[in-house]
């Protein structure tokens, strides 16, 4: 693997709502964090952590996200701490020179926001990383991939509350989609990143 060009990390959703102790913890979190911790302490600069931001109340969301949010009402800002939703700790205090990306749905790209900020700065290459496998970065793939974007899928560096879809999504992207994305390990696109 080489990296040529401008590119970019993105983490998605380490988010202290997940990391916590709240109906959305996941527990494999802690495991890639170390690692999600290295890049974005080599990579401070070329890092953006996308966000997922619930509304303040259930009924702000549009059709099938207000169900949603019925179920989940207490992760809704009006009695979620606004706190939860920061970046963990660790990662945190990389932001400066890292950037945050605030997001109401699963895919960063639904506004175009991101897709603009990125392409203004002539990148091609986007590295991912974070959380869930099978849900928020999913959505960050398949639209890196449906942008144009080459894009590299850390596989020991994301996560999901589900093993089996967890397992099941990176199988999919790597036989899928292999000539779109490619998947590869932490230490490996390290050694290359510098």
């Amino acid at each position: 693997m080489s990296l040529t060009g401008q590119w970019r990390h993105i983490c998605v959703d380490m988010q202290r709502m997940f990391a916590e102790e709240t109906p959305w913890h996941v527990s494999w979190m802690a495991t890639v964090l170390p690692r999600v911790t290295e890049i974005a302490g080599r990579h401070a600069e070329r890092t953006v952590f996308t966000r997922f931001i619930p509304p303040e109340k259930p009924g702000a969301m549009p059709g099938t996200w207000r169900a949603y949010y019925d179920k989940w009402w207490m992760m809704t800002g009006e009695h979620l701490p606004r706190e939860m939703t920061d970046v963990v700790p660790p990662l945190k205090k990389y932001v400066p020179p890292a950037t945050c990306f605030d997001k109401c749905v699963y895919s960063p790209w639904f506004d175009g926001r991101l897709h603009h900020a990125l392409s203004g700065l002539q990148v091609s290459t986007l590295v991912i990383s974070g959380g869930e496998t099978d849900v928020c970065v999913l959505a960050t793939v398949m639209g890196a991939v449906d942008l144009g974007y080459r894009t590299i899928v850390l596989k020991d560096a994301v996560f999901s509350g589900a093993d089996e879809t967890h397992d099941a999504s990176l199988e999919l992207l790597g036989n899928r989609f292999s000539v779109q994305l490619e998947l590869t390990e932490t230490e490996a696109f390290l050694s290359h990143a510098g």
